[in-house]
């Protein structure tokens, strides 16, 4: 593992392939992990592709609630298996090599999908404040044109964004090593081998990474403070309990994607560790991908619902 590649002396990059160290180097946990991460990348193509299909196809769940689930659900199967499938080939090769541009393709993809899901659950939240705080103007609020704007817009500026970064970190000269200490291309592992000055992708990196979570975090956070009130004060307890069921799913699903990326990128640098941040990142990029199409069909009649009609249907 410790291998690096024969550095010419030409212009440019020295590297021409990049070794992924993995989730693990303890050879009596490759098999085991294979089969693992199989069968969560199998419940993720299954979860999400399923209730992609689903909220097209079923005419109860044409609403913008399930436009943006549906959105939710593509960019979970994105980024996932922009990660996935080149994570469970590693297990089973003897070296984990991936090419240079291989390496700059996932990186955009990965970017792309993890800035739009940031947008797209910002967007879920709004949808859930204008459902609950003002229930008669919804569907003039959050038309069908406002929905496709804002996942729209969504999609274009993380791509931006990540073409921005992928090109700026691509223009390094890689001569330090060849041997990047995840299991996937991500800016940091790439960072710490690169023999370049590194201050400009630095910054612009914070500067978006600011903007991106602060901002989404901002306007999630403003709609359930807006729900709360309202829901407070709502004198009925049966109406309390189905404002509450109507966001639930989405606040245990923006908990547990926002708390992993806070836990991994807010702890102090001395206190990060491959192992520590490995598990970290399988958290967010392939255990909650797994999870929520359960958080959003198991705890959502409608969902539920719409899944035995299409059972009927197809019996």
């Amino acid at each position: 593992m410790e291998e690096m590649i024969i550095l010419n002396e030409t212009t440019g990059s020295q590297v021409t392939e990049f070794i992924l160290m993995g989730i693990t180097n303890r050879p009596e946990l490759q098999g085991p992990l294979f089969v693992v991460f199989l069968l969560n990348y199998m419940a993720i193509v299954v979860g999400n592709l399923g209730l992609i299909i689903l909220t097209s196809v079923d005419s109860h769940l044409q609403t913008p609630m399930y436009f943006f689930l549906r959105h939710l659900a593509f960019v979970d199967l994105g980024y996932s298996t922009a990660i996935g499938p080149k994570m469970l080939v590693g297990f089973i090769e003897e070296k984990n090599i991936i090419s240079y541009d291989g390496c700059a393709i996932q990186l955009v993809f990965y970017v792309i999908f993890i800035i739009s899901e940031l947008f797209i659950l910002s967007a879920m939240a709004y949808d859930r404040y204008v459902a609950i705080c003002k229930p008669l103007y919804y569907m003039v609020i959050v038309s069908n044109m406002v929905c496709w704007l804002l996942v729209a817009t969504s999609y274009l500026y993380s791509t931006m964004v990540s073409l921005l970064v992928a090109i700026k970190l691509f223009n390094l000269s890689f001569c330090k090593s060849n041997i990047i200490r995840h299991f996937y291309c991500d800016g940091p592992p790439l960072l710490s081998i690169t023999c370049s000055d590194t201050s400009e992708i630095e910054l612009i990196t914070i500067i978006f990474a600011l903007l991106d979570f602060v901002s989404s975090f901002l306007i999630i956070l403003i709609s359930y403070m807006f729900i709360l009130v309202t829901i407070l004060r709502m004198k009925s307890p049966e109406g309390r309990r189905k404002a509450f069921s109507t966001f639930g799913s989405h606040l245990t699903g923006v908990v547990i994607f926002y708390g992993t990326l806070l836990f991994i990128y807010l702890q102090p640098q001395a206190s990060h560790s491959f192992e520590k941040d490995n598990i970290a990142s399988v958290f967010y990029t392939l255990v909650i991908p797994m999870l929520n199409p359960l958080i959003y069909s198991l705890r959502n009649k409608e969902v539920k619902g719409a899944f035995r009609r299409l059972f009927r249907k197809s019996s």
